[in-house]
């Protein structure tokens, strides 16, 4: 009887909307119909948006092959749990799952780890939204969701989300630095920080030149020839920047996260 009217109000709909054939159908609105189950969408390939909240869905197995949808809210059902149900959804980008009985939060969000363009996400009113650090723990594991139970993803709770659940790559993040090679001047004056005495320039003689391995002139101070020396050493520059404030590569590409100046602390030393 139950799968029976679903089919009925799957058919009503396709009427409605005027669809003639399976490949057109790109949006199915079948909300707030007291539904228990559906039947298999597996026909409507190229299915985006599809509308099933305010019914008494209690499983999302109909949804097996809709690979293409974008938009899906499944709210205010009698859903328990979504493992198996929703992870090859790759190509979602909102879906509402608020005001069912989803109670592992860890089983959850691991189902929705595999859709990287999710960037709107309900789950509140469901029992896993009271576990401790609920809030944080989304945000650490779904990094491409930008608001979250109504509520925009700043940048403080993501530091916070990633201090709190990889504090060892948090550390990481704040101790990278890169090093280059950096060729000085030859007549660049050279002090020191443990002597007092003034830099000295260097006084080449007639027909030294440098990097010329080949024309040795000799130096009339031995001091000279050590100078010169220690000129030819590259200068080791260190740089270092706060990754937190550099967008990753997915949020360039979902152009979530505005590019800004970076603070760079850069350390020289011989």
């Amino acid at each position: 009887m139950a799968a029976a009217a679903s089919g009925q109000a799957v058919e009503k709909q396709l009427k409605i909307c005027g669809f003639k054939r399976n490949v057109d159908v790109l949006v199915l609105y079948l909300a707030g119909q007291g539904l228990r189950s559906i039947p298999s969408l597996s026909r409507f390939h190229r299915l985006r948006y599809l509308w099933i909240n305010n019914n008494k869905i209690e499983d999302l197995t109909f949804l097996i092959n809709n690979y293409c949808l974008t938009e899906l809210y499944l709210n205010n059902n009698e859903l328990t749990d979504i493992s198996g149900a929703l992870k090859h959804l790759c190509a979602l980008q909102i879906l509402l799952l608020h005001n069912n009985q989803l109670k592992k939060l860890g089983k959850t969000v691991k189902e929705l780890k595999g859709m990287i363009s999710l960037q709107t996400l309900n789950l509140f009113h469901n029992p896993l939204a009271q576990d401790p650090g609920y809030r944080l723990y989304v945000i650490y594991s779904l990094p491409s969701v930008q608001l979250l139970d109504r509520k925009s993803v700043t940048q403080r709770e993501r530091e916070s989300a990633l201090h709190l659940y990889n504090c060892e790559r948090s550390r990481v993040m704040q101790s990278i630095a890169f090093g280059k090679r950096v060729n000085t001047p030859l007549g660049t004056t050279v002090g020191s920080s443990r002597c007092a005495q003034p830099a000295r320039r260097l006084m080449m003689p007639s027909g030294c030149e440098f990097g010329n391995h080949t024309n040795k002139v000799p130096f009339e101070n031995p001091e000279d020839a050590v100078l010169l020396r220690a000129m030819a050493r590259s200068l080791m520059e260190f740089s270092s920047v706060d990754w937190n404030k550099v967008a990753t590569c997915q949020e360039r590409r979902l152009g979530n996260k505005a590019e800004e100046p970076h603070e760079k602390l850069t350390i020289q030393f011989r």
